[in-house]
């Protein structure tokens, strides 16, 4: 496998892979959406960007090719030296393609341009789902023609052009009025009874509960609990990974005297002590902050989605 297969492999894993000393493929989660135009149904999926300032070596790609080829640390940088020296010169003529992941090419103003790879969906909870087209949905509106006017009914006057009713039906009407109006007339009457029951068995009981005296003999003494609102923070701004713990103190020391809630996350799956500048409870808030950092403090700074016990 070359470098651009482990970039690839680690992208399904990570928001963000930097390869040293060229940039970082950094990813975000966009929803599904719909294609009104052409009927098709997208999935979720981690939408991948380019960022040419992330440069410097988090040891993520180094120590993921270390593990998978057998070699140390320092090869593994080597051969990622190598590829970017590749890459670099084949820039200057031609795209390189990275693997799966998209293209690169150099603009009229010798800008680094990346054209993602829009068949490869790196969000593994979208595993297996694919893109569905379906066909437009035609609707049918119907007339609705109106029922035809019967002599039995309404029968107009040339003359005035009032409407008749014939007998029956005016009979058949007050009937229904005094059937309705005697039925509401008994619903209130028995309404009423129990309402005045109901009212009294109340009364009955208030006077049972004034009555009644509690004694305890022995009261048990007060007990004041603290409960603490258990924060699961599982995103965190990466600052740097080291070998050494006392390189992982003395910068832990140095976020702190910035102002930074810093901490010492532990050490990784590759044996670096990771140090954060804070953690947070959601990715907004994580995003945010991680832009604020890049821009102002360090550009090597990059976002770990990880929960901790």
């Amino acid at each position: 496998m070359n470098v651009a297969s482990y970039i690839n492999d680690l992208l399904y894993r990570y928001d963000c892979v930097i390869v040293p000393n060229f940039g970082g493929f950094v990813t975000n989660k966009i929803s599904a959406r719909v294609n009104n135009f052409t009927h098709t149904f997208n999935p979720p999926a981690k939408q991948i960007t380019f960022n040419s300032h992330l440069k410097h070596n988090d040891g993520l790609l180094a120590n993921y090719i270390a593990s998978s080829e057998n070699i140390t640390f320092e090869a593994a940088v080597k051969k990622i030296e190598e590829a970017v020296f590749l890459w670099q010169e084949s820039l200057q003529t031609n795209a390189v393609t990275i693997d799966a992941v998209g293209t690169l090419a150099l603009n009229e103003e010798k800008q680094l341009v990346f054209e993602p790879n829009k068949a490869t969906n790196y969000l593994t909870e979208a595993f297996g789902l694919s893109t569905v087209q379906s066909s437009a949905i035609e609707r049918y509106k119907q007339e609705v023609k109106p029922l035809p006017v019967t002599n039995d009914e309404v029968v107009t006057s040339p003359s005035s052009e009032k409407r008749i009713i014939p007998a029956f039906i005016k009979y058949a009407a007050s009937a229904a009025i005094l059937v309705i109006l005697g039925t509401a007339g008994y619903k209130m009457h028995v309404t009423s009874q129990e309402k005045e029951a109901y009212s009294k068995q109340l009364e009955k009981v208030d006077e049972k509960i004034q009555s009644a005296t509690f004694v305890i003999d022995q009261p048990l003494p007060a007990i004041n609990l603290t409960v603490e609102k258990a924060i699961t923070k599982e995103f965190h701004l990466i600052a740097g990974s080291f070998q050494k713990a006392e390189n992982a103190d003395k910068k832990l020391q140095q976020l702190i005297n910035q102002g930074y809630n810093a901490r010492i996350l532990g050490v990784n799956k590759w044996g670096l002590i990771q140090v954060a500048f804070d953690s947070y409870e959601t990715k907004e808030e994580a995003k945010k902050e991680l832009y604020t950092i890049q821009n102002q403090v360090n550009p090597d700074a990059w976002l770990l989605v990880k929960k901790f016990d």
